[in-house]
């Protein structure tokens, strides 16, 4: 009964981040479907194109707060139904970990929207807030000057993103979990900059799209 629990937990994980707020929210204030809209991509910033400034802010909010909650969740209930083990390998942290990465998953092959999702960048930096706060904050200030220098959110995106993960390597207490921690931080980070491999060589080649940081875009 206690694994079932966790498997429904999980399960429930990867239904939170399934739900794609930048197709839910284009739909709603601007009629259009942002998987059809500049790179296709149901993220933030091609929300940004798709719907505007406002718009684009409140997807980043709701993708973000949805991997801080599935982490959270999971964290909560592997404590219920495994606490009375005692057990190191039954540890709390783990239902967070494996919750958020069922959720970044979910966010990136949504089944509710055809499996056509976002790249994790805001979800993935909601579940580091569960794990490491401090290198969350560190990392989402690192993006934000990156963007104002480089006005480009994808080079921005994948500074924020190996931030978050250096920091919070140097930052996790050195314990007996640290081996996981470690595991699961280098996984949710490569899975971004995987995600951002067609943004890498337009970068390379000097034809990635800048924004506006003033404007609608």
């Amino acid at each position: 009964m206690m694994f079932l629990t966790a498997l429904i937990t999980v399960v429930a994980a990867y239904l939170i981040g399934s739900i794609s707020f930048a197709v839910i929210f284009t739909k709603i204030f601007a009629k259009k479907d942002v998987r059809t809209v500049g790179s296709g991509n149901a993220g933030t910033t091609n929300t940004f194109r798709a719907a505007g400034k406002k718009v684009g802010i409140l997807t980043f909010i709701c993708d973000f707060l949805k991997g801080t909650l599935s982490a959270y969740l999971g964290k909560i209930i592997f404590e219920y139904i495994f606490n009375s083990t005692g057990d190191p390998m039954y540890s709390p942290i783990y239902g967070a970990y494996i919750c958020g990465l069922a959720c970044m998953i979910g966010h990136i092959f949504p089944l509710f929207f055809e499996f056509r999702g976002g790249k994790g960048v805001a979800t993935g930096a909601g579940i580091f807030l569960a794990f490491c706060p401090i290198a969350t904050a560190i990392g989402l200030l690192l993006f934000a000057i990156s963007l104002l220098i480089t006005k480009m959110v994808s080079v921005s995106s994948l500074v924020g993103t190996v931030s978050v993960v250096v920091s919070a390597l140097i930052m996790y207490d050195k314990s007996s979990l640290f081996l996981p921690q470690m595991i699961m931080a280098i996984i949710i980070g490569l899975i971004i900059i995987f995600k951002h491999k067609d943004n890498i060589v337009r970068i390379i080649n000097g034809e990635e799209r800048k924004i506006s940081i003033g404007g609608k875009k």
